[in-house]
C-alpha cells in the first residue's frame, strides 16, 4: 500500500509528528511504501535547521532528516506556510536577499502540488494534526 503523510503540528506542542514519524516506521518495515510527507501549518517547524531541542528532549528534525536519507522519503514544506514563519529553502532565502537558508537535511520546499500530487499517487491520505 502507498501513503501519503501531512504533518499540520509543530514538534514542540504536539505529539503528533511523532506519531507520524512512528506510523511511517511501521509501514516501511512492513513494506509498505511512503509517497511523501508534507508538512503544513505549524508542521513546518519540524524542518527547522537551526532548532536545537535540549539533550533530554527528542530531536524530531534529526529523526526525519535520518528517516529521509536512509529511505528516500521526499519530505515537503509548504512554501507558503514557511514563509509565514520565516523559514526559508536556499532560492527563497537569496531572493529575499537573505543570508542562509533554514532547512534542515533532506527537506525541500515546495507548493500545494505535491500534495494534491501525493494524494493522487498514494492509496491512502492520512493527516496527522
Amino acid at each position: 500500500m502507498k501513503f501519503a503523510i501531512q504533518v499540520n503540528s509543530s514538534p514542540t506542542h504536539s505529539t503528533s509528528g511523532y506519531a507520524a514519524y512512528q506510523f511511517i516506521t511501521a509501514a516501511l518495515a512492513a513494506g509498505h511504501e511512503i509517497v511523501r510527507v508534507f508538512f503544513y501549518h505549524d508542521g513546518i517547524y519540524h524542518a527547522a535547521g537551526y532548532a536545537t531541542p535540549p539533550d533530554d528532549e527528542l530531536h524530531m528534525i534529526r529523526l526525519w532528516s535520518r528517516l529521509a536519507r536512509q529511505h528516500a522519503i521526499d519530505l515537503v514544506v509548504c512554501i507558503s506556510a514557511a514563509q509565514r514563519r520565516g523559514i526559508l529553502g536556499s532560492d527563497e532565502a537569496k531572493r529575499q536577499n537573505k543570508q542562509d537558508d533554514d532547512l534542515a537535511e533532506g527537506f525541500r520546499i515546495s507548493g500545494l502540488g505535491q500534495l494534491a500530487e501525493a494524494t493522487l499517487l498514494a492509496d491512502r491520505f492520512i493527516v496527522f494534526d
